[in-house]
C-alpha cells in the first residue's frame, strides 16, 4: 500500500498544468474538459475534424465554457495533427476513440485505425515532447464475461468485440511504451459510465429518453448485468489517474463494485418516473451470439488504495440526475429509433 505521500494531490493542483484532452468532444471528454477548466487548467481540447466545425458534447455546456478552451480539430490516425496538438503539454488525458460497441462488428477496421493507431500515435507525440504524464482511458470491455467476481485488474483479457480487442490492443501499445521507453503512462479503467450529455447508443439513455414518452420501451437483452458509475466520479478517478507517481505503469480500475441488470435498471427508472414500464423485445438490439458480455463487476479497491478515489453518487441519484438532463434536452435524443 502506498505511503501518505504516494496520496493523489488534491484536484486543484492542476492549477495552471497544460493539459490535452484527445475525445474532448465525446461524453466523458466533455465533463473532464469542464471539470479541468473549473480548477485552474489550461486546457487544450483535441476534437475529431469535421467540416461543419461541430465540437460534440463542448457545445452542450455554457457557452463562455468554450472560450476556456484551446480547440484544435484533427485526427488520432494523423500523427501531424497528434504531434502539433501535444506541443507544450504537461498532461495526456487519451480518451480519443472509436466505441461503439455493436458498430465495431459493421466496420472493425475504423476501430483498430482509430483506437490503436491513434494510441501508437499519442504515445510517441508523449515521447518526442517529454510529456509527464499520459493517461489512457480504457474500458471495462476488455475484459470480456466475468470469471470471477469481482474482477480485479489481474482478470485475465477476453475482448468479445472488435472494440474492446482494439482496447485491449491500445492498453497494451501503452504498456509497451512504458516499459521500452519509460514513457509514464498509467491506464485507467472505468465500468460503465453513464450520466448526462451521454449518447443515445448507451443503455441508460436509450431506456430512459424512450420511458420519458411512452410506457412501452423496445430493448435488446435484459439479463447482461453491469457496474455503472456517475460521470463525475469517472471524471474524478482519471484526473486522480495523473497523480501519484505510484500510478505510472499501472493499470487501475474504476467502478463502485456493484452491478445491475438491465432489467432491474429499468425497474429503478420506473421507480424514480413513478410509473409502470413494460418491455417489448427487440432483436436489432441483441448483440451476435456469443458476443454479449454477460456480467461486469469491478473490485475498486486499488484505485482507493493508489489515488485514494472512491465514487461518491449513489445508482439512484445518479439516475435522477441523469433523467433531469434527458427530460429537459429531448432534442438530443430520438427515442423511437434504434442508434447503434
Amino acid at each position: 500500500m502506498p505511503g501518505t505521500g504516494d496520496k493523489v494531490p488534491p484536484v486543484s493542483e492542476v492549477a495552471g498544468r497544460a493539459v490535452l484532452i484527445t475525445g474532448a468532444g465525446g461524453f466523458i471528454g466533455g465533463h473532464l474538459a469542464a471539470a479541468l477548466v473549473r480548477d485552474g487548467a489550461e486546457v487544450r481540447a483535441f476534437v475529431r475534424y469535421n467540416s461543419r466545425g461541430e465540437l460534440g458534447t463542448l457545445s452542450w455546456f455554457e457557452p463562455a465554457f468554450a472560450d476556456e478552451l484551446d480547440v484544435v480539430l484533427g485526427d488520432l490516425r494523423d500523427l501531424e495533427s497528434v504531434m502539433k496538438a501535444s506541443e507544450g503539454i504537461d498532461v495526456i488525458f487519451h480518451l480519443g476513440a472509436q466505441i461503439a460497441i455493436p458498430y465495431s462488428y459493421l466496420n472493425p477496421r475504423d476501430f483498430f485505425e482509430t483506437n490503436v493507431l491513434g494510441s501508437l500515435n499519442v504515445a510517441q507525440a508523449a515521447l518526442k515532447h517529454d510529456v509527464g504524464r499520459v493517461v489512457q482511458v480504457s474500458s471495462s470491455e476488455v475484459y470480456g464475461t466475468a470469471q470471477q467476481i469481482p474482477i480485479t485488474e489481474s482478470h485475465p483479457l477476453e475482448p468479445q468485440s472488435p472494440y474492446a480487442a482494439s482496447k485491449v490492443g491500445a492498453d497494451k501499445l501503452m504498456d509497451s511504451y512504458h516499459r521500452t521507453h519509460e514513457l509514464p503512462v498509467t491506464v485507467v479503467r472505468p465500468f460503465n459510465t453513464y450520466g448526462p450529455h451521454q449518447s443515445a447508443r448507451a443503455i441508460v439513455p436509450t431506456i430512459v429518453a424512450q420511458a420519458l414518452g411512452s410506457d412501452m420501451l423496445e430493448l435488446g437483452s435484459l439479463e447482461p448485468r453491469r457496474d455503472l458509475t456517475f460521470v463525475s466520479d469517472t471524471v474524478a478517478g482519471i484526473i486522480a489517474g495523473a497523480g501519484p507517481a505510484s500510478a505510472i505503469g499501472k493499470t487501475v480500475q474504476l467502478g463502485t463494485g456493484e452491478d445491475v441488470s438491465i432489467g432491474e435498471l429499468v425497474g429503478l427508472v420506473a421507480e424514480i418516473l413513478g410509473k409502470q414500464l413494460d418491455v417489448r423485445h427487440d432483436p436489432r438490439r441483441v448483440r451476435p451470439p456469443q458476443g454479449e458480455v454477460q456480467r461486469l463487476t469491478s473490485d475498486p479497491g486499488l484505485a482507493d488504495r493508489l489515488l485514494s478515489w472512491q465514487p461518491k453518487v449513489g445508482l439512484h441519484d445518479g439516475l435522477a440526475q441523469t433523467i433531469e438532463w434527458i427530460a429537459a434536452h429531448p432534442h438530443h435524443y430520438r427515442p423511437s429509433e434504434y442508434a447503434i
